[in-house]
């Protein structure tokens, strides 16, 4: 059998000019996730990441440290099927045309514009995101976002391909985001779109979910691990 680890990337920089960009505290995750490989003296044979600078970036420092620690750190792949949502996609476009047929996502909307505050604004932030994925994952699809179909078509590619070009016993490991980790374990488990979001919301950042799998098979083996960050301090969701 073959193992496959998700790693979500580390804390961006939630409500700044440009979230796509690791946090000092996302940096500091990332770092002690190689760090942890290295303790572990764990043989990674292929790396993926997606083309999100969170993405990129923390799959830059952890391998830093795991090479640092004497570890061949191979040359990461970059998979553009392994980007996020269309975020852009569906706040420029969607959430406009939602917000005038939808008085209730009007309303959250409203209060995240208006909510001062860190962790006022994570939470009004939340509210409106998860009522604008379920209205996105039932919507009919459109010319200007890609559709809750063609994101799970993007997830079932990503797994063929690593479970077609990944040699017997082979440690592959993918650094995406929170959406698309809850799309692979939905894939794993055949559970409902709903529980796909639900599971997405729980994803630690630098958290790890690892799979099992061989050409024809691909099973869960452990969700939302953090074995590199004791302090709870350093566990975060965005």
């Amino acid at each position: 059998m073959s193992v496959l680890t998700l790693v979500r990337h580390g804390q961006a920089s939630f409500d700044s000019d440009d979230y796509d960009q690791l946090s000092d505290l996302g940096k500091q995750q990332a770092r002690l996730l190689g760090k942890h490989w290295a303790d572990q003296r764990l043989c990674i044979n292929r790396v993926y990441t997606g083309p999100r600078v969170r993405q990129k970036q923390t799959a830059e420092l952890a391998g830093n440290d795991y090479q640092q620690a004497g570890f061949v750190w191979p040359q990461p792949i970059l998979l553009q099927d392994l980007d996020e949502y269309d975020l852009n996609g569906l706040f420029k476009s969607f959430a406009p045309r939602l917000a005038a047929q939808n008085s209730d996502f009007a309303q959250l909307q409203e209060e995240f514009r208006c909510s001062v505050g860190q962790q006022n604004r994570l939470r009004d932030f939340q509210k409106m995101f998860e009522l604008l994925l379920h209205h996105w994952q039932i919507a009919e699809p459109t010319d200007d976002v890609e559709s809750w179909p063609a994101f799970r078509g993007r997830v079932e590619r990503v797994i063929r391909h690593v479970q077609e070009q990944s040699e017997q016993g082979c440690r592959a490991v993918i650094f995406s985001s929170g959406g698309f980790i809850g799309g692979v374990v939905q894939h794993a488990l055949n559970v409902s779109n709903q529980t796909a979001l639900d599971l997405n919301w729980r994803i630690r950042n630098s958290s790890l979910t690892e799979f099992l799998f061989t050409r024809d098979r691909f099973s869960l083996d452990s969700f939302n691990m953090i074995p590199h960050l004791s302090d709870p301090a350093m566990w975060t969701w965005r």
